[in-house]
């Protein structure tokens, strides 16, 4: 069974933990490597690695700090290039449209795809437990491509609303150009409805919403709009 923990989650920091039972993970680390430390009850060393989607610092601030610790980190090869990592706990996992290995983390198989945001290399992760559970992990990104089947848990964003955004740039609140930021790299809660009515929810057992605007999205009612059509329990970080 997977189980989910937010160390974090939001536009000043994402880190996540996550387990099949057998073997721990970290998806980002966005904070500082003291907070991830105590996020997992001071068990790093129990960490089996760190995927991170893209080179931006709300999702990679400790990377290097894991891997002076003893955690290998895999990212796509544009992101490690930003970011300036050069280390043997340094892994590569790259979307192949044609053929694509997937990473094995101990009970846990791993493939990757890509995301549309305003970072070369920015990557979804898609994760196969020895059990046959599958957690799929998207963020940051305009729209999602591919379509999925056997999902069991999904943490998605869900970062704003668009009629909210309006109304906060009609205000004065937001600035037009970062309303057309957020537009061009960030799901809204449309886009998530939208991704959930494309996709086989038939196995699904729980979404986690993740990344939410503090100014522009309303987590009550993001919650019940998803939860109606899911019907499944729906989490909010």
């Amino acid at each position: 069974m997977i189980e989910i923990k937010a160390l974090a989650s939001g536009s000043s920091g994402n880190c996540y933990h996550i387990t099949d039972g057998k073997t721990p993970l970290l998806i980002e680390a966005g904070i500082s490597i003291d907070r991830i430390r105590h996020g997992v009850d001071f068990k790093l060393s129990e960490v089996a690695g760190c995927l991170i989607s893209h080179a931006h610092m709300d999702h990679a601030k400790s990377v290097k700090k894991l891997m002076e610790a003893g955690i290998d980190c895999w990212m796509h090869p544009a992101t490690a290039n930003e970011l300036g990592i050069i280390s043997h706990r340094l892994q590569f996992i790259t979307p192949r449209y044609s053929f694509q290995e997937p990473v094995i983390i101990n009970t846990w198989s791993i493939m990757c795809f890509a995301l549309n945001h305003d970072c070369e290399g920015a990557l979804g992760f898609h994760l196969l437990s020895s059990n046959g559970d599958c957690l799929l992990y998207i963020t940051d990104t305009a729209y999602v491509g591919p379509r999925f089947k056997g999902i069991t848990h999904l943490m998605i964003e869900c970062n704003f609303d668009e009629d909210l955004i309006r109304e906060n740039v009609a205000s004065g609140e937001v600035d037009k150009a970062v309303k057309r930021r957020v537009y061009a790299n960030h799901l809204s809660l449309d886009r998530v409805v939208s991704f959930l009515q494309a996709n086989d929810l038939s196995q699904l057992r729980e979404v986690h919403l993740l990344h939410l605007s503090d100014s522009n999205s309303d987590e009550e009612a993001f919650k019940v709009a998803i939860q109606q059509i899911v019907g499944v329990p729906v989490y909010v970080h």
